[in-house]
């Protein structure tokens, strides 16, 4: 005798909000009459967190005090104890999308550390003009020994919409050293700890090249990058984590120097 259980959403696309309800059927197949117990459906969803093998050994408590958090539990009992015919029976349920206390429903992600069981937010445009040169650059040795250069930018908003590009222009308006390659590249910092302590840890997720070659100088390079969307969510902060995104603009130089400059960003979706 062989018995199969299968759930069915309704919904073909499964993207649900705060709120909505989840419906579908569970249906049970058997060749010959099942004797049961009841039949009950469960809904969780969770954050699960975990460190980076570089962070192992850091921060032991992390692993004691930092619990998957729950944001979701519901149970409803569909059928009570007693026998299922043979061939194939449909039971319907439903399920209200409510968070538990003051929990917030998180948008579905799933990064190197952090995996999240959609919010919408308010977006207010934040331009950004920069100007980099030998002087500005943080974290240099030597400063002496790099070339001239005086590089201007702007960005529309580092404030953005996730299905939108970030846009923006750079000018190269002068160098001594020929340049190699202008690239944007995006990266992800995921946080997460507990009151002992927390781990940091950035990954980059994508790298696009905007000007191959020495340059015109004076030339307006336009900056347009689109969000990969299997590796991007609304920048989200909570208690026990954090999920955050910047972007570099990095200019490679023939004479082996890298200059860097880094944008944190907000990502909404409206």
């Amino acid at each position: 005798m062989g018995t199969s259980l299968d759930i069915k959403i309704k919904r073909a696309n499964k993207v649900y909000h705060a709120g909505e309800m989840l419906s579908g059927v569970v249906v049970i197949s058997s060749k010959d009459s099942v004797q049961h117990q009841g039949v009950s459906l469960t809904m969780e969803g969770t954050v699960n967190l975990q460190l980076s093998t570089k962070s192992v050994g850091v921060f032991e408590a992390f692993y004691n005090s930092v619990k998957p958090i729950q944001i979701i539990n519901s149970t409803i009992e569909m059928v009570k104890p007693g026998k299922f015919p043979s061939g194939k029976t449909e039971i319907p349920f439903e399920f209200p999308l409510y968070v538990k206390g003051n929990r917030v429903l998180h948008e579905t992600y799933h990064g190197v550390f952090v995996n999240i069981q959609p919010q919408k937010g308010m977006l207010t445009p934040s331009p950004v003009d920069f100007t980099v040169t030998p002087e500005t650059l943080q974290n240099v040795k030597e400063r002496a020994l790099l070339p001239k250069f005086l590089i201007r930018g702007h960005l529309n908003s580092t404030t953005c919409v996730i299905t939108q590009p970030l846009t923006g222009e750079l000018v190269v308006e002068h160098s001594d050293a020929a340049i190699r390659s202008i690239e944007l590249q995006l990266v992800r910092v995921e946080t997460c700890g507990c009151a002992e302590g927390y781990a940091r840890d950035a990954t980059e997720i994508q790298n696009i090249q905007i000007a191959d070659g020495d340059v015109c100088r004076g030339l307006s390079i336009p900056i347009h990058m689109v969000f990969p969307r299997l590796f991007t969510c609304p920048t989200l902060e909570t208690t026990n984590f954090k999920v955050e995104f910047e972007v570099n603009v990095v200019v490679l130089l023939h004479a082996d120097h890298l200059i860097t400059e880094n944008f944190p960003l907000k990502l909404c979706r409206t």
